[in-house]
């Protein structure tokens, strides 16, 4: 019996995993499997074992894992592939079948694009637009920010595009809002490259809304859950191949 395990990163803030949970079951209202859990890397629960365990409680022959992750970095290159190891050694008779992170995905920019729009009603190819990451010591982060950048330069008519991170490389967020802030002519957007609310989002929403009473035109589009193209995506990796 096929099985689907969704993992998410995993966050402190109740909210954060809340919104993250409630997203997970709209995707699984979308999908014709009947066992389908929700598990986390950290800091919520359930965990990988968990979950993993729960799949195999309600009668898993084949578990297709679905990482909710943007980019692959540490935690799918080594985290998730580590905490699912000795679970496979544990039960060799079920095939496990670990799906890729989304990557710099066409509909993913597609769907940034529309957001902005959305958000941004009078928007401006004299305007700028500062895109946030979760951040990595992972090279490859960069390479895959430098394609957003110009994904979203491109499809918004919209030359200064820079980016910055919330933690483990350079430039930070703080660096990057007053380096954007500086060079454009006209507002600044905001775009976190995050899929759920969190800790990570309420820092840039509180230094957005610093600068907003300060009367700075800067706008910040929230997370990118909030367009329904992430779910589309998470059902093709979910069911690739059926």
């Amino acid at each position: 019996m096929k099985a689907i395990l969704y993992i998410g990163h995993g966050t402190r803030s109740k909210e954060g995993a809340e919104e993250a949970k409630s997203f997970i079951h709209r995707v699984m209202d979308r999908i014709n499997v009947e066992i389908q859990e929700i598990c986390f890397l950290e800091l919520t629960k359930p965990g990988i074992e968990e979950g993993f365990l729960h799949c195999v409680d309600k009668g898993a022959t084949e578990i297709t894992v679905v990482p909710l992750f943007l980019l692959a970095a540490g935690h799918i290159k080594e985290d998730i592939p580590q905490a699912l190891s000795s679970l496979c050694k544990r039960f060799p008779t079920i095939n496990v079948n670990i799906r890729d992170p989304f990557g710099v995905h066409g509909k993913i920019l597609d769907g940034i694009a529309e957001l902005v729009r959305k958000t941004v009603v009078d928007l401006s190819a004299h305007d700028s637009i500062l895109i946030v990451g979760r951040g990595s010591s992972d090279k490859s982060i960069h390479t895959a920010f430098t394609a957003i950048t110009k994904g979203i330069s491109d499809r918004l008519g919209i030359k200064n595009v820079a980016v910055c991170f919330l933690a483990a490389t350079e430039p930070r967020l703080k660096e990057g809002l007053e380096t954007i802030s500086k060079d454009t002519a006209g507002k600044v957007i905001v775009i976190p490259y995050l899929l759920f609310s969190g800790l990570l989002l309420k820092e840039v929403d509180q230094m957005v809304k610093k600068r907003q009473t300060l009367g700075q035109q800067i706008i910040h589009t929230g997370q990118l859950s909030k367009h329904r193209v992430i779910e589309d995506i998470i059902i093709e990796r979910a069911t690739e191949g059926e």
